[in-house]
């Protein structure tokens, strides 16, 4: 196994999940590959690092991150904790369960500085292709500073880049000559840039929803949520009204299916992302276009068929994230060393993909989300053994409370407290409720309570 090597595409949450995993091993004595791991940014952390950015970055390679400016965990905390790095071992006290990105991003890249035990990650280096070499990958990268081009050959492919970079644009006529300014949420920085403006967002997903409640806060004049789906009926405030979908655009006027019609100074498409993979060749690459909770062609969501080899980390529609992003890596972890046998016969595991595929079609609400992928998760833990049943049921549960407090409330759920699995720990109570709260300093953050 020491002789193996493993190319791993990206150092986000996933990737560092995986690097997590294989450490976990060799402290435990087992031999594990050598890993090497390729991060385009000049740092670890993917899609939770901040940059003011868009478009291309300053070494001309899009921009990965569609983070912004008061972003806040939209879930609690407790459903994202991590077993060996809790919350208590980051911030040694009780703190509210809903923190600013900034403190999201510090959790999980110090829990990586604790496991990541001398792992080589090469920074500012993106992968330009990725080809079957044999039983081997043949990957050629370059490094974005010194522009250096180089190749090395690889036993297995771990993708883990995410897919919320390449964003999904819909066409509506008219749109090309429409005189507003027009933008996809992965473009979006702060919401302060549209105080006193009238804003329609496109998309109901949570990213048209807290962007609504974002601007809200920050003194946007009216926002429309347009959609296609049935409305929320959330209790929003009464400078934000649901609308159906757009039907057209007419230079400064916007158009919606029921007749009405708006002016408006800007619209923010928040209508997903799209798989896009083109380092990949073509026989190795993920192809599935929408964003879904199982996609096709993945034995248990992660090895791809036809070439087990090839492993995708964190390419479902998110409920859970950390959690699944662990489950996942350990799995894959376990195959790369031999101790998960796969099926023999492709038919089994052509079948195990559909039946998870065909599941997810059944899923008709939010609720049907968690038990979805607590069940998807509960079917990883049972052939690693790495995590809880227990805890994957609870977080499931602590899901399913905050989606009640957020019905009952969109603008206060955020300053609910939930109980830590692993410490027992109750999350203090935000003396500033979130919508009042326009700092979200770290600083802020830990004195609110």
């Amino acid at each position: 196994m020491e002789n193996k090597k493993v190319g791993l595409i990206g150092c986000g949450p996933s990737g560092m999940a995986i690097i997590a995993a294989f450490n976990e091993a060799k402290k435990n004595g087992i031999a594990i590959p050598k890993i090497v791991c390729f991060e385009k940014q000049d740092q670890v952390g993917g899609l939770w690092n901040l940059t003011w950015r868009t478009g291309f970055e300053e070494n001309g390679e899009p921009v990965h991150g569609s983070m912004y400016q008061h972003l806040w965990s939209n879930s609690p905390k407790e459903a994202y904790e991590l077993s060996d790095y809790t919350f208590d071992d980051h911030f040694k006290k009780p703190v509210p369960s809903y923190p600013p990105r900034t403190l999201l991003e510090e959790y999980i890249k110090e829990r990586f500085n604790k496991c990541r035990n001398g792992q080589e990650i090469l920074l500012n280096t993106v992968v330009r292709n990725v080809a079957q070499s044999g039983d081997q990958f043949a990957i050629s990268y370059e490094n974005l500073i010194s522009k250096e081009c180089q190749d090395d050959i690889f036993d297995y492919v771990i993708v883990a880049t995410g897919h919320f970079s390449y964003p999904s644009l819909p066409y509506y006529p008219g749109i090309e000559k429409y005189c507003g300014r027009v933008l996809h949420s992965h473009d979006f920085r702060n919401a302060e840039e549209f105080k006193d403006q009238i804003v329609v967002i496109v998309g109901s997903g949570y990213s048209g929803e807290d962007i609504a409640i974002q601007l809200h806060k920050y003194g946007v004049k009216q926002c429309f949520v347009s959609h296609r789906s049935p409305p929320k009926q959330f209790k929003w405030p009464e400078n934000i009204k649901e609308v159906p979908l757009i039907e057209k655009f007419e230079k400064d006027l916007i158009h919606f299916k029921d007749g009405s019609t708006t002016t408006a100074d800007a619209v923010i498409f928040c209508t997903g992302y799209k798989h896009h993979f083109p380092f990949m060749e073509d026989k190795l690459r993920l192809k599935d276009a929408t964003n879904i909770f199982y996609p096709n062609h993945l034995y248990k969501g992660i090895l791809l068929e036809g070439n087990t080899n090839v492993i995708y980390l964190g390419m479902q529609n998110k409920g859970y994230t950390f959690t699944m992003f662990e489950a996942q890596a350990w799995f894959a972890r376990d195959v790369i060393l031999g101790q998960i046998k796969l099926p023999d016969d492709k038919v089994k595991l052509n079948e195990d993909i559909k039946k998870w595929y065909d599941m997810q079609f059944l899923v008709t609400c939010e609720t049907d989300v968690v038990h979805f992928q607590r069940d998807y998760i509960a079917n990883l833990i049972e052939h690693t053994g790495h995590g809880s049943q227990e805890d994957n049921t609870k977080i499931g549960e602590m899901f399913k409370e905050h989606m009640k407090n957020r019905d009952a409330g969109i603008l206060t759920y955020r300053d609910k407290c939930f109980t830590s699995n692993y410490t027992g720990t109750v999350a203090a109570e935000p003396k500033i409720s979130w919508i009042h709260c326009l700092d979200d300093s770290k600083e802020m953050f830990l004195n609110n309570v």
